[in-house]
């Protein structure tokens, strides 16, 4: 970075770190305790497709690493593997993320990591569902908390905050709250 950057407050971009996701079963254990959130057992990574061989040879080795692995494709044309666990397995399903995302960084691919997510419900309340979103592209997370049974999207955002606020000390947490895009239907939550 230069001193124009520096100057003009343009910071360089935090590089992904793949481990940060490693640090969700503890973060789970503080979401329960704290909010009464418990992991549902499923997680999934969303990606942008490729066209060609290489890309395809390497979802096809994606396909191989998770055979239980749902695929889809989002209404913006985005791919997401979906990874299915029991909720006691959480870190067996973020070995599994964390395998597709290395899969994806190491075939050249990087860029076309968009985020992962694991999904929680409320173990206390009315099953209201909470995912951790990881950005590839930035190495932190944030909450995402659609209200359910709401025919327009909408969100929980004092849930999304309160839960910010619980998870400080367990995960880089997004600061730039515009970044906390919805994801909504994503597989997972």
């Amino acid at each position: 970075m230069g001193f124009w950057d520096a100057l003009m407050g343009r910071r360089k971009p935090v590089r992904p770190d793949l481990d940060r996701l490693f640090a969700l079963p503890s973060a789970a254990v503080t979401l329960q305790a704290g909010a009464g959130f418990a992991p549902t057992g499923l997680g999934s990574v969303c990606f942008a497709g490729v066209e060609g061989g290489a890309f395809d040879r390497l979802e096809t080795d994606v396909r191989a690493l998770l055979p239980g692995a749902e695929f889809s494709e989002d209404q913006y044309g985005y791919t997401w593997a979906l990874s299915r666990h029991t909720p006691q397995e959480l870190p067996a399903l973020v070995n599994d993320l964390h395998a597709v995302n290395t899969l994806l960084q190491d075939g050249g691919f990087g860029p076309q990591l968009l985020c992962s997510l694991v999904g929680f419900r409320d173990r206390d309340g009315d099953g209201r569902p909470l995912a951790l979103v990881y950005l590839y592209k930035r190495g932190t997370f944030y909450p995402f908390a659609p209200l359910p049974g709401i025919a327009a999207e909408r969100r929980d955002n004092a849930l999304e905050l309160q839960t910010r606020g619980l998870l400080a000390d367990d995960l880089p947490v997004e600061e730039d709250l515009s970044r906390w895009f919805p994801l909504w239907g994503a597989p997972g939550l």
